[in-house]
Formats: structure tokens, C-alpha cells, sequence
């Protein structure tokens, strides 16, 4: 099986937190953030995140400033792992479409390489997280789970988690009937815009 790498430029891109990883099929993956340098600052969601993959994760911080200076760090590091692995699969996650002639010089030399716009354009990932609504349930119910008291305690808070969760992909009617059925197979108690938790 070959092994995905994913580079994510953080200074155009940057995602909440990477659960959605979490619900990807089995595959091997490793996890490259690259932060700019005066990015001092990250989202808990997302430094948890990086936290639960262990080594399959890192940050790249980059020490020097000034014009493309990030992106001759991920153009740099990408050279080095097809080399390392050339059978590997690369994901740039940019907006930047500067790293476009990159991406095809790489195809020119038969490496599986793309930038993608958003984790949810990698293939694989995207087919993963198109769940049935037992299996968004289920997910939900283990990520609200593994929080414990730090699970949210009001109805929007909830809601912002779970659409986090699914990359903020959702429809608010769809996060809506994620709700209502967390009620009711009584995972959840309402009350005055207040969740209390069952059975998790």
C-alpha cells in the first residue's frame, strides 16, 4: 500500500483540527504542517489532533520571513520525500497555486503528486467521510466521548463541534437532524439551549 503524505502550507490553508483524519480508512498517512513564522499561535482542536496521531504527525516551523518564503520550505521538503519514497502519494493542501508547475514537473517524473484546496479534495478522504447518518452518529458519539468534561454544554457549541468534525462540510439542517437524533437514542439532553450527556 502506498503511504500518503500530507503537507498542509498553514499560512494559506488552516484547518481546525484534522479529526477528520481520524475517520479515514485504513490508511498510512503522515501529516506535515508547515507554520510561517509569525504564526505563534494554533487552535487547540488542531494541536489535539496533531497530539492523537502521534508520529504520524509533525510541524514544520519555518524560522525565516519574507515573500514565498513557506512555500520554498514545503517545495523543499516535498523534493526530498519522493526521493525518499517515490512510490509515496503526495497531497499539497494550498490554495497557492504557485506550487501548480511543482506539481506537474513531478508528474512529468511519474510521482502521484496534487495540490488539493482542502483535506476534504483528497480522494480517499472525501469517500471516507460521506457517511451514513448511523455512522455521523457513531463518530460523533466517540468524539464527544473521548472529550469528557471538556464535551460542549450548549446547543450552538455542540453544533459547531460536530460540523468541525465533518470538516465543516454540513448544511445547518443536516447538523440540525444530527441533533435531533443524538436525542433521541437519548445521547443528549436539551434544555434551555443546555446539553447535558447520557450514556457516553
Amino acid at each position: 500500500m502506498s503511504k500518503h503524505y500530507i503537507l498542509i502550507d498553514y499560512e494559506n490553508v488552516q484547518p481546525k483540527s484534522l479529526s477528520v483524519l481520524q475517520g479515514a480508512p485504513n490508511q498510512a498517512f503522515r501529516i506535515m504542517v508547515f507554520i510561517g513564522a509569525d504564526q505563534s499561535k494554533l487552535p487547540l482542536d488542531l494541536v489535539s489532533s496533531m497530539q492523537g496521531f502521534g508520529d504520524k504527525a509533525q510541524y514544520v516551523q519555518i524560522t525565516g520571513s519574507g515573500r514565498n518564503a513557506l512555500d520554498f520550505h514545503i517545495a523543499y521538503y516535498l523534493g526530498a520525500l519522493t526521493e525518499r519514497d517515490p512510490n509515496g502519494i503526495f497531497h499539497v493542501i494550498s490554495k497557492d497555486t504557485g506550487y501548480d508547475q511543482l506539481i506537474r514537473h513531478l508528474g512529468g517524473k511519474k510521482v502521484n503528486a496534487a495540490r488539493r484546496k482542502d483535506l476534504f479534495e483528497i480522494p480517499w478522504l472525501s469517500s471516507a467521510n460521506k457517511k451514513p447518518a448511523d455512522e455521523q452518529i457513531s463518530a460523533i458519539v466517540k468524539n464527544l466521548s473521548a472529550r469528557g468534561s471538556g464535551r460542549p454544554r450548549k446547543v450552538k457549541t455542540l453544533k459547531n463541534t460536530i460540523n468541525s468534525l465533518f470538516g465543516n462540510k454540513l448544511e445547518p439542517g443536516q447538523i440540525d437532524d444530527l441533533v435531533k437524533d443524538l436525542r433521541e437514542q437519548k445521547f443528549i439532553v436539551i434544555k434551555q439551549e443546555n446539553v447535558t450527556y447520557k450514556n457516553m
